[in-house]
């Protein structure tokens, strides 16, 4: 059969026709199903090398996608702070309180407080199996004034609920200029019902140590910090004990929050032998970095006890473990936080950083600071009513123990 001239140019149409569609439907149907990254417009560096095993993001670029297309209120989108909070959510997955990622105004808070230059109420918090808690309040400060107490669970910063707080929300809330006030809910060790506090902030002045000469024969170091002060101090306060005519020591290190890993390992070497090991340094791949006592070794035969409570962490638990391995202090009191991990401070934008776990803390013989704390020779409980009476159990253990040397 013929076909005519007309109806030739209209099927060479219609074929045309039908390859385009069908070409235009599998460009359409390709294009919607292009990865999820692509379909997001007007952001910078979507894409970084992966490191390490594939991981898939299409679920989260979809996820904001679908905010840009559906959120009712567009304008209130803030696509920066959307940012900020995703690298909040991929650290807290990792469980680890002590690895935060400070954005631009709590980076400038993180700045001022390592500087030792703050407004606050003066205590030491961390988040202790979920819950937000005091690891000690510093002596002076409105905190220790208001009856805050080591232990002591935050359970409200004004009318908000700490569930879900990290460290640095929390601290954020808390700090404030000097002369206003914060209302902290808090849950005491052994006690049913919560107590509201109102805490009128101040500026912070964290002081180093204390020393007291008991009787003829004890000289007592009170240790409140690990500054870059305190190596120097303690030097000053053990001259003091030389010359006080006393011939035994306590080091208190109850309510000593930690500080300066370098500090706690000067402050060893005055009791340990050049060489001998203060802790161990473990990092990712199982390496370990050993810290080394200097070996001041001033004090080899000395009567000692050191004094923990569960306010001592960080550094306070690294000195305390370090002369209980090697025996030559005996732990009196009760058992320690458990902070043992390092962080590094890294730098992620010019106004934001990333303070990241990158390894724990062992004693000399290997015990794990973060799992066990430092667990006392002599476990005495200070109760509420050790305190209020003006009684110290934990002090009178302490002198017991010295007394009887060395048993």
């Amino acid at each position: 059969m013929e076909i005519s001239g007309k109806k030739k140019v209209f099927f060479i149409i219609a074929a045309f026709l039908a390859i385009g569609a069908a070409f235009a439907g599998g460009a359409f149907f390709g294009y919607s199903q292009r990865p999820e990254v692509e379909k997001i417009l007007g952001i910078l560096n979507k894409e970084e090398p992966a490191v390490g095993q594939t991981v898939d993001f299409s679920p989260f670029w979809k996820a904001w996608r679908l905010v840009e297309e559906k959120y009712a209120a567009p304008e209130e989108i803030r696509r920066q702070e959307m940012v900020w909070g995703a690298i909040q959510g991929l650290l807290k997955s990792l469980d680890d309180p002590y690895t935060v990622f400070f954005p631009p105004e709590e980076k400038k808070l993180f700045e001022s407080e390592v500087r030792g230059n703050f407004e606050g109420v003066g205590m030491e918090i961390a988040v202790k199996k979920g819950i937000l808690t005091v690891v000690a309040p510093l002596k002076g400060t409105p905190a220790f004034r208001a009856g805050i107490k080591a232990g002591d669970k935050i359970l409200k910063i004004g009318d908000e609920e700490t569930t879900d707080l990290n460290v640095e929300e929390a601290v954020k809330l808390i700090r404030g200029p000097k002369g206003t006030t914060v209302r902290l809910t808090v849950l005491s060790e052994g006690e049913d019902k919560s107590k509201e506090l109102e805490v009128v902030r101040d500026t912070i002045q964290v002081p180093v140590l204390e020393t007291e000469k008991i009787g003829t024969d004890v000289f007592t170091i009170k240790l409140h910090n690990f500054s870059e002060r305190s190596p120097f101090e303690f030097q000053q306060a053990l001259r003091t004990f030389v010359f006080s005519g006393a011939d035994k020591l306590i080091i208190d290190l109850r309510n000593n929050p930690g500080g300066f890993l370098e500090a706690s390992v000067d402050i060893a070497s005055w009791f340990l032998k050049t060489g001998e090991v203060v802790l161990r340094e473990r990092f990712r791949d199982g390496e370990e970095s050993l810290h080394r006592s200097r070996g001041y070794n001033t004090f080899p035969e000395l009567p000692l006890v050191v004094l923990v409570n569960e306010g001592s962490a960080s550094a306070s638990e690294i000195l305390a473990g370090a002369l209980q391995d090697h025996g030559i202090a005996k732990i009196v009191g009760a058992q320690s936080f458990g902070k043992g991990s390092v962080q590094e401070l890294l730098e992620v934008t010019d106004e934001t950083s990333l303070k990241i776990t990158i390894a724990r803390w062992l004693t000399p013989n290997g015990r794990d600071i973060t799992k066990t704390g430092i667990t006392p020779n002599f476990e005495v409980k200070y109760t509420e009513e050790d305190a209020q009476q003006g009684r110290d159990p934990q002090l009178d253990k302490a002198l017991e123990v010295l007394r009887n040397w060395p048993k």
